[in-house]
């Protein structure tokens, strides 16, 4: 008996001890992995920050894509100092690598060799980039997209996805997937807008129609929101309407409703030698 209990005692420390060890391993290799990724993260931070400091637009078209380069430096940099997971890390890579296809397109229009090929950002292959100048009007705004800058066309995105959408890579009239990229969701509108301007383009990677019917993040909830505020809205508006109120009363009832906190812009930022 007293053998017995004795081979339970060791057989129960040998397991604590080993699963202690299988523990800090673990916790080991997850550490590793922060470190490596913080590290990559920080050395694209770095060489977009060099290039950020040295080198100045000479037209409006570079100088807006070197703001738009800084803009996703001061991103990346403060996204790394708060990195705690191996995918907010990343997260900052992607902000920085961005920043840098931002340079490239600055330096490649301002006749500067544009360095090494960077690595491709999340979801740039597949959305393509734009072929040919188009213009459309939308909800009383004209917006036009061309494959090259242009005085009318300063405003550049290097391609990929936004709140769960892919936007093609080109030169565009004004920045239409920056109300995304802020809030996470796209509106109504901006599918609408997306299918206007890209349907049957050459060069975008999948068509428009897949685009619509595709509700990726943040879309469909977006618009769930807005339906149950635009419901709520009419009921107390026909209900002020009986008493003598306005009869868009309250919160006006609009299709996004909440002050546009839910009706959101479209979008959710890689070695670099020079």
């Amino acid at each position: 008996m007293e053998l017995l209990l004795l081979l339970l005692i060791i057989g129960g420390g040998a397991a604590y001890f080993m699963n202690r060890s299988n523990k800090q391993k673990t916790a080991d290799l997850e550490a590793t992995k922060l470190a490596d990724a913080q590290a990559e993260a920080r050395r694209w931070i770095e060489r977009l920050g060099s290039q950020v400091l040295t080198i100045a637009g000479s037209d409006a078209a570079s100088t807006q894509a070197i703001a738009d380069a800084s803009e996703r430096y001061n991103a990346a940099a403060s996204a790394i100092s708060q990195a705690t997971t191996v995918r907010q890390a990343e997260l900052a890579r992607e902000s920085a690598l961005e920043g840098l296809h931002y340079m490239n397109a600055a330096r490649e229009i301002m006749g500067m060799t544009p360095g090494p090929e960077l690595p491709l950002l999340e979801g740039q292959r597949n959305a393509g980039k734009v072929t040919e100048r188009r213009t459309i009007e939308q909800d009383g705004q004209t917006l036009t997209a061309s494959p090259v800058a242009t005085d009318e066309t300063p405003n550049y995105y290097p391609g990929g996805n936004v709140a769960g959408r892919p936007v093609p890579a080109g030169w565009y009239s004004r920045p239409w997937w920056a109300d995304a990229m802020a809030t996470g969701m796209w509106t109504a509108a901006s599918m609408m807008m997306f299918s206007a301007m890209f349907s049957g383009m050459a060069g975008v990677g999948y068509g428009a129609n897949a685009w619509e019917s595709g509700y990726g993040e943040g879309y469909e909830e977006g618009l769930a929101a807005d339906g149950e505020d635009m419901g709520g809205d009419m009921g107390g508006d026909m209900g002020d309407a009986g008493d003598g109120g306005g009869f868009f009363g309250g919160d006006g009832g609009g299709l996004f409703g909440g002050g546009g906190d839910d009706g959101g812009g479209f979008f959710d930022g890689l070695d670099f030698d020079f």
